[in-house]
């Protein structure tokens, strides 16, 4: 078994309709995907308040589960989504962008649940404004995408139309 390094898979130089706009088209996809991911949670939080007000507030216990319950359904949610045939969440789709590993290979699915467990904890432990690491390298990476080993780029019909 051998231990060698891969290329860099996407050159932004030879190929630079990869990375045009992808910061931007990022920071949307994050919002669709922040907005699917709390629509469920809303309501979830909804009916244990019903069944708190019902149970004349023995329901309310079930709050203690909600939090696991969210980080649970975030990592599956990553996790599922970009080892999916796109390799993208649904709003990395809507903004036709895909994450790669990157060596090229598309993502699988622990890859995408530590990409958002690292992203969290980076964002938490290092504010948000750890996120501006993109502005320093021609790969618009961000830190958590350079610790666990990812690059988002255009998908191809977005980066051929681009071409």
């Amino acid at each position: 078994m051998s231990i060698e390094l891969k290329p860099h898979a996407y050159d932004p130089a030879t190929r630079p309709e990869l990375f045009e706009g992808v910061v931007a088209r990022r920071v949307i996809a994050f919002l669709i995907d922040f907005v699917i991911l709390s629509i469920p949670v809303v309501f979830v939080s909804m009916f244990i308040f019903v069944i708190g007000i019902v149970t004349l507030g023995l329901g309310f216990f079930f709050y203690a589960l909600l939090w696991p319950a969210m980080v649970i359904w975030a990592i599956c949610y990553y996790g599922f989504t970009l080892s999916g045939p796109a390799s993208a969440t649904v709003g990395m789709r809507v903004m036709d962008i895909e994450m790669r590993t990157w060596y090229g290979e598309p993502c699988y699915f622990l890859l995408g649940a530590v990409h958002a467990v690292v992203f969290w904890i980076t964002v938490s432990a290092l504010t948000p404004f750890i996120l501006l690491v993109f502005l320093f390298n021609e790969r618009r990476r961000c830190l958590h995408d350079m610790l666990v080993g990812t690059v988002v780029i255009n998908n191809e019909m977005r980066a051929a139309s681009l071409r």
